[in-house]
């Protein structure tokens, strides 16, 4: 069984009728329940359907945060090979929401990393809900140096509410790190390609995400803050962050026509969650194709596809 979002409400009591008539058929309880359980299953798909026609920003927002959306973990374990983990930023410690290491994708050798939230009250703990400390950062950092000294391709997977904003990660320089990590993605010589998996909130997620290419899941979301938090410091209200999910634009659609991302990963219907492993195949053919553009490009070219690329968003608005 799935875990059900509010507004997916209608199809989860359909979905449950459905699983107690397969329950009292297979206990016997029930004479020819078959044609009755088709009927609801048809009907159960034809209202998922018609919901997911009609989304709006907000409800973007809750699936982006779904608990069972494929996490970093999943895309690691569905698309690289041969995954060497590196752990550390060689300053202070080593910060568990920013996952960093070496493999093979699709038979060549590539860097990794990206925001890890954890699947269960022990690893959402141990990763910090996938918001990482100024070590995270500067662990990244060290990344991307090192996939630029041996000349490989950088892969980074975004999915974080923003870097996180305690007291401690303040004393130790978050705001520098963050700063020095955009500043790496932006002046590497290898070609770097992001997704925004789930949330790509804040400097947080821009920090991994200055990229030659970016790429957003279809229900994911990606904003210079999260809704509630917009939603604080503009009306001092943090209940009222439907609105603020609406006014911002955070949605994949929105950033495609402002040419902040440069292309949407289709989702099947009821979110990544619900064919994980089709929507991360989806997701390395998009990266494979991304990357075989730079094939023969120099350092300096890469660099200045890069630059020119951020320089055009907002250029052609009307």
């Amino acid at each position: 069984m799935h875990s059900y979002l509010e507004f997916e409400k209608p199809v989860a009591d359909l979905e449950g009728k459905v699983q107690e008539l397969l329950s009292m058929q297979e206990n016997g309880e029930a004479v020819d329940v078959g044609d009755e359980i088709k009927r609801l299953q048809a009907k159960a798909e034809t209202a998922m359907v018609d919901l997911y026609a009609n989304l709006t920003p907000w409800h973007k927002t809750q699936i982006a945060r779904h608990p069972d959306r494929p996490h970093l973990r999943e895309y690691i374990n569905g698309l690289i090979e041969d995954f060497t983990p590196l752990s550390g930023d060689r300053k202070y410690s080593d910060d568990e929401a920013v996952q960093a290491g070496f493999g093979l994708f699709r038979g060549k050798p590539v860097a990794v990393m990206g925001h890890e939230k954890g699947h269960d009250t022990e690893s959402r703990l141990r990763h910090n809900f996938g918001m990482a400390r100024p070590e995270g950062y500067r662990k990244a950092v060290r990344i991307m140096e090192l996939a630029e000294r041996f000349n490989l391709p950088l892969i980074t997977f975004v999915d974080t509410a923003g870097a996180y904003p305690g007291i401690g990660a303040e004393e130790r320089g978050q705001a520098e790190a963050i700063a020095r990590s955009t500043d790496a993605c932006l002046a590497m010589g290898t070609p770097n390609v992001s997704v925004i998996i789930g949330e790509g909130g804040s400097g947080g997620a821009i920090a991994i995400a200055a990229s030659n290419k970016v790429f957003m899941l279809e229900h994911a979301i990606y904003s210079v803050i999260s809704p509630e938090g917009a939603a604080s410091i503009l009306w001092r209200d943090s209940t009222r962050a439907q609105d603020a999910a609406t006014n911002m634009k955070i949605t994949a659609q929105d950033l495609k026509e402002f040419g902040v991302i440069d292309t949407i990963i289709k989702e099947p219907v009821g979110g990544a969650h619900r064919s994980p492993d089709n929507v991360i195949e989806a997701t390395g053919t998009m990266i494979a194709d991304a990357l075989a553009e730079f094939d023969g490009m120099s350092s300096d070219e890469i660099k200045k596809a890069r630059r020119d690329r951020f320089l055009a968003i907002g250029r052609t608005l009307k």
